[in-house]
């Protein structure tokens, strides 16, 4: 035991000093119906694709559709964590392209409410597993609640999908003003889902960065958009992610390039928190509260 565990820590010691532990992202809406989780999943496959190791991690706790959209049923979800004691490597399930995946569970008789207990109980679980990856990818449920507030601010950085419905843009922008309210140099992305055109797209992500400018004085970086398109349709339908079931499709080509243009950032800002001041933000927003 005393081997393995000395084993562990040298380990742990060499991504830390190599920088390679995990990049935490946050993907949000201020709606549900925009796409969030398809976009999510369909990302960190990309990701996967380039050989990282990557976790996503359905936080739609309760009604999490992450496993359903791959067309696989897992044994464990996180609420077997908070009900049968069992720890999050015990629940972590294989996807394709190798990617690892937590599912939210679904179909429950009753409104699961995420509270601060069982938020401390993921920081302690977390710790366990968080420089395994390079990328843990935290799906967000639909909204802003407080206790989605409290691990938002503590990732390294937040993707907000949005649609160019006036109502999307506007509930998409009322969560940036609340994150950026209480972290003023979080760093984040935009994606604009199920554009009818090139134009449309860009006319939403121009209304959306000069709002921000005027009434926030702070921007956005442009990670591109994913076109309406029939191949997703059919993709969800057959429960298989669209960069698998279409890669050739339009939807396919722009998530690459969503990867891609996140990577060229990714490559040319310094992070701007380590993953242990991921968990160390964690339980000081938790003890804040």
């Amino acid at each position: 035991m005393f081997k393995d565990q000395a084993e562990s820590l040298r380990v742990q010691m060499e991504r830390q000093q190599t920088n390679t532990s995990a990049k935490t992202i946050a993907v949000i809406s201020g709606k549900g119906g925009v796409g969030k989780s398809n976009i999510s999943l369909n990302f960190a496959l990309t990701l996967a694709r380039q050989e990282k190791k990557v976790l996503i991690f359905d936080m739609d706790i309760g009604m999490g559709n992450i496993d359903i959209l791959m067309g696989l049923s897992s044994k464990h979800t996180i609420l077997d964590v908070f009900r049968n004691d069992i720890t999050i490597d015990q629940i972590i399930t294989k996807g394709p392209e190798n990617l690892s995946y937590i599912a939210g569970g679904s179909g429950l008789n009753h409104v699961f409410k995420l509270d601060s207990k069982k938020v401390h109980m993921i920081i302690q679980h977390m710790q366990s597993l968080i420089d395994k990856y390079d990328y843990v990818i935290f799906d967000m449920g639909a909204g802003m609640t407080e206790e989605n507030l409290l691990l938002i601010r503590a990732v390294n950085e937040v993707f907000v999908v949005t649609t160019p419905e006036p109502t999307s843009i506007m509930d998409a922008y009322a969560a940036i003003k609340y994150i950026i309210l209480k972290d003023p140099a979080m760093p984040l992305f935009l994606i604009v889902n199920k554009t009818q055109s090139q134009h449309e797209g860009n006319h939403t992500t121009q209304r959306i960065t000069n709002v921000m400018k005027r009434f926030l004085n702070k921007d956005i970086k442009i990670l591109g958009q994913i076109p309406e398109d029939k191949q997703i349709t059919k993709a969800v339908s057959r429960q298989t992610p669209f960069l698998l079931y279409a890669p050739k499709a339009s939807a396919s080509r722009n998530i690459q390039q969503v990867a891609s243009t996140y990577m060229s950032y990714s490559n040319n800002i310094k992070q701007n928190s380590t993953t242990h001041s991921f968990m160390s933000r964690l339980r000081k927003f938790l003890i804040e509260r």
